[in-house]
């Protein structure tokens, strides 16, 4: 942190000297600022007529003395001084105000946002003498409406406030009030937060796959925040008083991690973590993540290394702790869990690399394309939602153990097995990815090796999950990826899944008005009606049904 921040364009050497000499001078800990070095500050503050401030470690040193303009100062980049969660900065601010005003509300903001020790700031009288000094401080256990306590104004001769201890006393606090969020040592703590302009409805089930995906991703959901705005803040996506509320929030809650559900943009990402003093990723990170946790095979650790260094590009421009705070762990693993302030030309070095790789995966994958065709065997493949139950399916129907979990996106490498029908009719049958809304467009331009085996496909099975409320959303998202990937040509066979899930009449209304089949995937006397039609698909002409194929 630079010694001297701020504007000093039009200030006289002399004036210079006098503000770097504040950064020589020291404190008693138990003073919130010493009567001399308030005289001092004001002095030149009244001489410059900008604001001035100065931040002050625990043990009184100044560490930076900030240079403003006659309204305000802006603190600088605080990053590293890096608090635990629950713990304060080890920072206070003391500032002057030019006329007669206490704590505004920029500087609670700040005092909430950066979890400083202390805000302070000291009023002057028309001759530039120190009049009043007004401080505040976070309460724990307080409330987003009053998330801080103002004290009293002190004289001049009134400074001695036990500052050092009323500082431990308040981290003391907040301890036992995070004490009761605590959760398992090593597991983030996830604030999850939206801030739309979609409808109410709409904004809910959005939110509750981003809860789905960090649970996926073996993170606990703290909280959850939705904000629906007129407009979306182009700068911090909301307000500045509700970043003051998540700010309280992610201090009493013991909150390490917050996950946006809206895109955030680099310019975004980079002003929200200025404000806020912890690890911020949005949904395509997330999503990022959870495909750098379960690629297996070369071929897919090489596709999301890809799409993660393709998305952290852009935002390697920005100067300010938003990559360092992804380095390893949830949003930053994949590249190697490498700094992710690396230099751009290796990024760009290395997205060139891999893009090579996966040109010759696309020149193997043709040539078994080329065998199979060669062979003449069908190929079937299995679509669908994430979490629908197509890694299921596939099992069932091939008696075969691939992995099948109650997760998101349990199965990210394809699979391939073989299946015969009762006539005879071998086929080979393939597990594929599974669909998302807004699926990251990074992902889908490098998952496009993988994608593209879904050309050569006879038929497709879209397994839809009927237990889910958002099941037609679903639908809609997967038939959107089909039509961007030109496969919409395909036969396509409706899967209505975990039909044991769901009554009896809604399930044949389903089928009605889907034109579908419904199955239990885990039961294979349920496949019995789509293992037939699956076999006149592929072995000859098709009777007339009224199935979707």
């Amino acid at each position: 942190m630079k010694r001297l921040y701020g504007n000093i364009t039009g200030l006289k050497a002399s004036q210079i000297r006098k503000l770097e000499n504040l950064y020589r001078r020291r404190i008693p800990p138990e003073y919130i600022i010493t009567p001399e070095l308030a005289k001092d500050l004001v002095g030149i503050s009244h001489e410059i007529r900008r604001q001035i401030g100065l931040l002050l470690n625990r043990r009184g040193k100044t560490v930076c003395v900030i240079v403003g303009n006659h309204k305000k100062i802006v603190i600088p980049d605080i990053s590293e001084y890096r608090s635990d969660p629950g713990r304060l900065k080890g920072l206070r601010c003391i500032h002057t105000h030019l006329n007669d005003e206490g704590l505004t509300k920029d500087d609670l903001t700040d005092l909430s946002c950066l979890k400083l020790d202390i805000m302070g700031v000291i009023t002057s009288t028309t001759d530039g003498r120190p009049d009043l000094i007004h401080g505040g401080h976070i309460l724990p256990g307080g409330t987003p409406k009053k998330p801080y306590e103002i004290m009293p104004p002190l004289l001049p001769n009134q400074l001695d406030i036990g500052c050092l201890e009323l500082i431990r006393a308040l981290e003391t606090e907040l301890a036992q009030v995070r004490s009761l969020y605590k959760s398992d040592k090593g597991v983030e703590r996830a604030l999850l937060v939206s801030v739309t302009t979609a409808p109410s409805d709409q904004a809910k089930n959005a939110l509750a796959e981003l809860e789905e995906l960090a649970v996926s991703c073996g993170i606990h959901v703290a909280d959850v925040v939705l904000q629906k705005r007129k407009q979306i803040d182009s700068r911090f996506l909301m307000g500045r008083g509700k970043l003051e509320e998540l700010s309280l929030t992610i201090l009493i809650k013991g909150i390490t991690l917050i996950i946006f559900d809206q895109e955030l943009n680099p310019s975004q990402m980079g002003a929200i973590t200025d404000q806020i003093d912890i690890k911020v990723i949005d949904r395509t990170q997330l999503i990022l993540d959870i495909f750098a946790q379960r690629a297996q095979s070369r071929e897919g650790k090489l596709q999301v290394e890809l799409a993660q260094l393709k998305y952290l590009l852009p935002r390697l421009v920005y100067r300010n702790t938003a990559m360092s705070r992804l380095t390893g762990g949830i949003g930053g693993r994949g590249p190697g869990e490498t700094k992710l302030e690396i230099n751009r030309r290796r990024v760009r070095d290395r997205i060139v690399r891999l893009e090579k790789s996966l040109l010759l995966v696309m020149k193997q994958r043709k040539q078994q394309k080329a065998r199979r065709q060669k062979k003449e065997l069908p190929v079937i493949s299995i679509i669908g939602y994430t979490n629908a139950g197509k890694s299921t399916l596939l099992n069932t129907l091939t008696k075969s153990s691939v992995l099948a979990e109650k997760r998101l996106f349990a199965t990210l490498d394809p699979s391939s097995r073989r299946l015969k029908f009762p006539k005879d009719i071998e086929v080979i049958i393939t597990d594929t990815v599974g669909f998302i809304e807004n699926l990251p467009k990074d992902l889908l331009v490098a998952f496009r090796a993988t994608l593209e085996e879904l050309e050569s496909a006879t038929l497709l099975l879209h397994v839809i999950d009927i237990s889910n409320p958002r099941f037609k959303n679903q639908i809609k998202s997967v038939e959107k990826i089909l039509d961007d990937l030109k496969l919409d040509h395909i036969p396509i066979i409706s899967v209505l899944n975990k039909k044991d899930l769901v009554d009896d009449d809604t399930v044949n209304n389903l089928c009605n008005s889907l034109k579908g089949i419904a199955i239990s995937a885990k039961t294979k006397s349920s496949l019995i009606t789509l293992i037939e039609i699956m076999e006149k698909k592929v072995g000859g002409p098709v009777i007339s049904t009224p199935y979707n194929i």
